[in-house]
């Protein structure tokens, strides 16, 4: 009786000393991705005018994942989107709305999605592009990691000659291309922390930040081959959205396309209802593809590694895009807006033993929800919502775990979601709200350091789009008549902000 007692007690242990093992996390990110994806396929990216997409890597990890295909950015360009998703809070809460601000030094000394891992005993490894690197994440925020950041050495390949190139194989194989160096950096890293944390004496988090698709789009020219010449297609729609105030427009030229000389070359304004020679469009296209194909392969290579190490039962896997990019539609380039091609991005989270068999979702989700998601499935306990003012909570969160979408996708969820974009020298902002039938935006006079705060009601600009007859945005319905009683509600809900949007 006492030898069956004994039983008991150690499968007892054993089972809720399996319940206190925490997971390693193995973090993805990829630059300027937007969410054309072969499992995004549908309503969002129809034939003719997207050619399939080659990513048979994404797709695969999305089918063991929570795959967010209505996920959000809190503003579409790199260091406040990555800012924002690293800390886990809005930009006005961060204080970052440009690639030169440092969130510690003009927002709070937050903590960090990777130093968390490490403050909890991990190995908090990265290398690439996970912060903004630079003088904006005070060059990538050290006190995140356990070890020296890695970068790849890239001169070579960011030239401003031209604005794509395809490098043939026998280039590449003397020198590698920065994100190849950088997957062969996350396998080695892979091989050294693989001991102690199958052993269970040391948890890992290796974040792995992949700079393409992002302009230049440099990539091995065999993946042209993907993508021939008669499969691409202008976008269907080449003008801006009629009835748009213009400060929803970004100039494409001076905010980004310009710093190519081949671009240049063409003598574009990037004013509103222009765009790129039809040609160039096609070959930007193009060229965009089979960057995120070749994003796509290394991510493979990097997880082919993870199952060889026998890690992948133990391993959280996290892919996210630091946010949309605007490829031809309504004749913007690149992101800088509101709209949903620049605010939309992809993200997946593949939890071992709970999302194994797929799990897809189209409640709508932020990207400040990854953090406390993270948390809660690494096996910590769950982080506290923010206080209004959390200048000097170091740890808290602004988004909601996706933990609860992973066992019952039919519960209560976010009824909005919010980003917001700076114009003007930041004295305007636009605040949009994305509901699951519009985007509504009020464009307003904003006020920076030290309240950051907006003025209702001084108006630059609304705009609202009815995604059930207008997916592509097309027409501003503001001023409609018809439309009058829903401006009036989702003006309400944006004023109110994202916390009366709680699940």
């Amino acid at each position: 009786m006492m030898y069956i007692g004994y039983i008991i007690l150690f499968f007892i242990a054993w089972f809720e000393f399996g319940k206190c093992q925490k997971k390693n996390v193995l973090f993805f990110a990829s630059d300027d991705m937007r969410p054309e994806l072969g499992i995004f396929y549908g309503p969002d990216f129809p034939s003719p005018v997207h050619p399939k997409i080659y990513s048979p890597n994404l797709d695969s990890l999305a089918k063991k994942s929570l795959l967010l295909k209505r996920a959000y950015v809190q503003q579409a360009v790199c260091s406040p989107s990555r800012t924002s998703l690293l800390t886990g809070r809005r930009p006005d809460t961060t204080h970052v709305y440009d690639l030169v601000h440092y969130f510690r030094n003009v927002g709070g000394n937050y903590t960090t999605i990777p130093e968390f891992f490490k403050n909890n005993g991990y190995s908090s490894i990265g290398m690439g592009k996970i912060f903004h690197p630079g003088i904006g994440s005070g060059f990538d925020d050290p006190v995140s990691w356990t070890e020296p950041y890695y970068h790849a050495p890239d001169e070579r390949y960011r030239s401003t000659l031209f604005s794509w190139r395809a490098v043939p194989k026998s280039e590449y194989d003397i020198r590698p291309l920065p994100d190849m160096q950088i997957a062969q950096h996350a396998i080695e890293t892979l091989q050294k922390v693989a001991p102690a944390a199958k052993t269970g004496q040391q948890n890992f988090f290796v974040a792995v930040g992949f700079h393409k698709p992002h302009l230049p789009f440099v990539f091995p020219e065999e993946y042209l081959a993907l993508y021939p010449m008669d499969s691409i297609r202008l976008p269907d729609n080449q003008f801006a959205p009629v009835n748009m105030p213009d400060v929803a427009w970004s100039n494409y030229i001076t905010t980004e396309l310009n710093a190519y000389h081949d671009i240049q070359k063409l003598n574009a304004s990037g004013d509103i209802n222009t765009t790129l020679p039809d040609q160039v469009v096609m070959d930007l296209r193009r060229a965009y593809y089979s960057s995120v194909s070749y994003t796509d392969n290394l991510l493979g290579k990097v997880m082919a590694e993870l199952d060889r190490l026998e890690l992948t039962t133990s391993t959280i896997v996290s892919f996210w895009g630091d946010h949309g990019w605007q490829l031809g539609e309504h004749g913007e380039w690149c992101k800088h807006t509101n709209f949903e091609d620049a605010v939309h991005a992809p993200m997946m989270i593949h939890v071992p033993g709970v999302t194994d068999n797929g799990i897809v979702t189209e409640q709508l989700t932020e990207y400040v929800d990854l953090f406390p998601t993270l948390v809660e499935a690494a096996g910590f306990e769950p982080l506290e919502l923010c206080p209004e003012d959390s200048t000097h909570t170091s740890l808290c969160r602004e988004g909601n775990s996706l933990v609860p979408l992973m066992t019952n996708q039919s519960r209560e969820w976010k009824s909005s979601v919010f980003s917001q974009y700076p114009r003007n020298n930041y004295t305007v902002m636009g605040y949009t709200i994305r509901t699951d039938l519009y985007r509504y935006t009020e464009w307003v006079r904003f006020s920076g350091s030290p309240a950051y705060k907006p003025n209702w009601s001084i108006l630059f600009g609304v705009e609202l789009y009815d995604h059930s007859i207008d997916s592509e945005e097309n027409v501003n319905r503001a001023d409609f008549s018809q439309y009058r009683e829903i401006k009036t509600n989702l003006s309400y809900q944006l004023r109110r902000g994202w916390r009366y949007s709680q699940p």
